[in-house]
């Protein structure tokens, strides 16, 4: 009865899973493809995506480096983008997102593909614009028919307004490596363990 018991749960929790577990000394993942992909200004948004590729195992990649067919091969994306555009409408980081956004997503086939989003921003000098990008990531992702997920609290950042907000929480984790950057890698291990 117990091992039934542990098979039910490991089922249940293997059914969630996002990114990949440690099995003996390569990682395997219920998914077949995990992809992460970034773009920077300053290089802050490379930093953080390099500490969820660290904690999920995984190699993060420019999304100017994407092809067609590794967007649509992935079964699930974990995108992130600094804000550089602040208060603008769309095309806000300033990378090569802006027009990947608009031209590339729309031919991709992302309908019921898992997301992850996260963001980079400076919560001090734009603190009414921190992390907008990542705003429009979740934007045009949910638009273009993909399911987000990772939401994560507001609570311990500080800023006024966000274009990365919908009902009370970030729609993924937000990164400041310029006011809290002592924040970063630890930010990025809990998310990863709640993408698991």
């Amino acid at each position: 009865m117990m091992l039934i018991a542990a098979l039910l749960i490991s089922a249940v929790s293997n059914a969630n899973a996002f990114v990949p577990c440690a099995s003996d000394s390569a990682f395997r993942t219920q998914l077949d493809a995990v992809k992460i992909y970034y773009d920077t200004q300053t290089g802050n948004t490379e930093t953080c995506a390099g500490y969820i590729a660290a904690a999920a195992g995984l190699e993060a990649e420019s999304i100017a480096d994407a092809t067609a067919n590794d967007i649509d091969s992935a079964d699930a994306l974990i995108v992130g983008a600094p804000t550089w555009h602040t208060d603008s409408e769309d095309q806000r980081s300033g990378t090569a997102w802006d027009d990947w956004l608009y031209s590339s997503l729309p031919n991709r086939n992302v309908q019921g593909k898992k997301v992850a989003i996260f963001g980079v921003g400076d919560s001090a000098s734009y603190s009414e614009y921190y992390c907008d990008a990542a705003g429009e990531l979740y934007d045009q992702f949910v638009k273009a028919g993909a399911k987000v997920y990772g939401f994560v609290s507001t609570e311990g950042y500080e800023h006024s307004a966000s274009k990365a907000e919908k009902d009370g929480k970030f729609v993924g984790c937000m990164f400041d490596e310029d006011n809290q950057y002592d924040l970063s890698e630890e930010r990025a291990n809990k998310w990863v363990q709640q993408l698991k």
